[in-house]
């Protein structure tokens, strides 16, 4: 539209850059910030319980996205900073409602424990291997060993019974990415080969024992060297519900780990996006030429946001944008405005009351890459495709 009105590209793209300055600008004005370690621990956690709500309410967790919240902020805080998303682990077992979800202290693994080997262990040294701790052997489908005396079967299962004679614990093996996640939490090297046992750095736990979720046995590895590390067991009718629920939890717990790094949080409901596009406003009268347009396009375009959550919610958006738009305006500059859309009751409500929180980092990384992905597109001026390849005719 703007490049019909004959509008150099460049022009356009400086008036953006513009745009996204008083934007930012806005963005920043409007975040509330927590710094003291008291606030972290009351204030800022009741606002990351809110943002994960928030980002639980539009996916298959949205009616138990209290319940589930809870357990998202409580895995974040464990973490204490260090934002490793390997320290938590999502352990999916069929059965149950997804309300019997819960949060495990330790690590759980999805794997056995050797035949006749110790079935708990404390104070335990793990070492961490990457490779078949067995030899070589013959595997044939089928085959089938022949003895002709019970003295030779006891010889074959005294040969395999090294670990459990010496009261050493062995669980079968795990692929790449468990080997690395359980390293990180027990503080231990990933070990390909035996050359050198005594340079190895072993991992460190208070208990390895076999516990049951349901009718299934795991492995749970308890007080892990790192202390961070837990483990959230999903409950669910079937895989394709655990799945979704994976995916659902996964997203709040990206967008909680980048809150807790970078300790800020916004009002959601469309109130910043209002916001930032009342501030371009304000400037485009200031702003001398043509990039003065693209700066209002710029604004119309941030509130086309809030517009399109209305539609999903299967309001009037042109009516709620307007209302909104009002209501923000009748706002003194002075005071913090929390005004944004209640989808509940398709009217304009108070984003504090309602609990409707975002992350900050989240909200100013979708402004600074929606607008540079828009820009890039803007600069490329005729796309030049290659002629069809002429098909050969056959009769």
């Amino acid at each position: 539209m703007i490049l019909q009105q004959r509008i150099h590209p460049q022009t356009i793209a400086a008036g953006w850059r513009l745009a996204r300055q008083y934007a930012r600008e806005a963005l920043e004005k409007s975040a509330f910030s927590y710094e003291d370690e008291t606030e972290v621990m009351d204030a800022f956690r009741q606002d990351l319980f809110q943002i994960a709500r928030t980002t639980l309410s539009s996916k298959l967790l949205t009616y138990e996205k209290d319940y589930f919240a809870n357990l998202a902020v409580d895995a974040v805080l464990r973490l204490k900073g260090s934002n490793n998303l390997d320290h938590i682990q999502i352990l999916k077992k069929a059965g149950g409602s997804l309300r019997d979800s819960y949060l495990e202290d330790g690590f759980l693994l999805d794997k056995k424990i050797g035949v006749g080997q110790p079935r708990k262990v404390t104070n335990a040294k793990v070492l961490i291997a990457n490779t078949s701790m067995d030899t070589d052997k013959i595997k044939i489908y089928g085959s089938r060993v022949r003895v002709d005396s019970m003295n030779k079967v006891a010889e074959i299962e005294e040969s395999e019974s090294i670990f459990a004679e010496n009261g050493i614990t062995a669980i079968e093996p795990a692929d790449f990415d468990g080997v690395k996640r359980l390293a990180a939490v027990l503080g231990g090297d990933i070990v390909s080969t035996f050359d050198h046992p005594e340079l190895v750095i072993l991992g460190e736990c208070d208990v390895v024992e076999e516990v049951l979720i349901g009718e299934d046995s795991v492995i749970r590895l308890g007080g892990c060297k790192s202390g961070k590390a837990c483990t959230i067991v999903l409950r669910g009718a079937s895989s394709r519900v655990l799945d979704e629920a994976e995916r659902s939890l996964h997203d709040a717990l990206c967008i909680l780990t980048n809150t807790v790094k970078h300790p800020k949080t916004i009002y959601g409901g469309g109130c910043t996006e209002v916001l930032m596009a009342q501030a371009i406003d304000a400037k485009v009268p200031t702003t001398p030429g043509k990039k003065s347009i693209a700066m209002a396009s710029f604004a119309r375009a941030l509130r086309q946001l809030p517009a399109i959550v209305a539609d999903n919610g299967g309001y009037d958006s042109a009516e709620l944008i307007t209302q909104l738009t009002a209501a923000h305006a009748a706002v003194p500059e002075s005071e913090h405005c929390s005004l944004g859309l209640d989808m509940y009751n398709g009217t304009v409500g108070d984003m504090k009351e309602l609990g409707v929180m975002e992350s900050y980092k989240s909200k100013r990384q979708v402004l600074l890459s929606a607008s540079e992905a828009a820009e890039m597109i803007l600069r490329v001026d005729d796309i030049i495709k290659c002629a069809p390849r002429q098909r050969e005719q056959h009769y």
